[in-house]
């Protein structure tokens, strides 16, 4: 499973010219799920993503979750954090889940966050053509890979 987080001040996800997620502070997850993820890697970086201390104290160092900011986290499932271009030049995803097992997964995912936080958790669409805005915060962008 792979996770590339970014720090925003505000974020949305339009599908078909609708919004159908956005929050304002807090954190946009690009997900990637692997063929051979397991239940135990996908709680594993739910709990990471709840608890990465990537906001700024009074102090100003990065000392606080975005449960400690009152944040919120916009999930977006994205397949070609899988991709592959050793060979050629046209990417393979062989290393992708399959929609069958990556749709449960990453719903599995929604309900992790919503059940074991506080956090308003927003989402894009599985299988969707999405357009994400999003206005980074710093920039700060951590990559998690279980």
């Amino acid at each position: 499973m792979k996770a590339v987080i970014q720090r925003v001040k505000s974020s949305s996800v339009t599908v078909e010219n609708e919004i159908i997620g956005a929050i304002d502070q807090g954190f946009l997850v690009l997900i990637g799920i692997h063929k051979d993820d397991t239940k135990e890697q996908m709680e594993w970086i739910c709990n990471k993503i709840s608890k990465l201390r990537i906001f700024e104290d009074e102090d100003g160092k990065m000392n606080l979750s975005v449960q400690d900011v009152g944040g919120g986290i916009l999930l977006v499932s994205q397949f070609t954090l899988y991709a592959n271009s050793d060979k050629g030049t046209r990417p393979s995803f062989i290393e992708a889940a399959q929609p069958e097992k990556a749709e449960p997964m990453y719903e599995d995912m929604i309900e992790w966050f919503k059940a074991n936080t506080d956090l308003d958790i927003q989402t894009g669409k599985f299988g969707a053509m999405m357009n994400v805005k999003l206005e980074n915060d710093g920039p700060v962008t951590i990559i998690l890979e279980k």
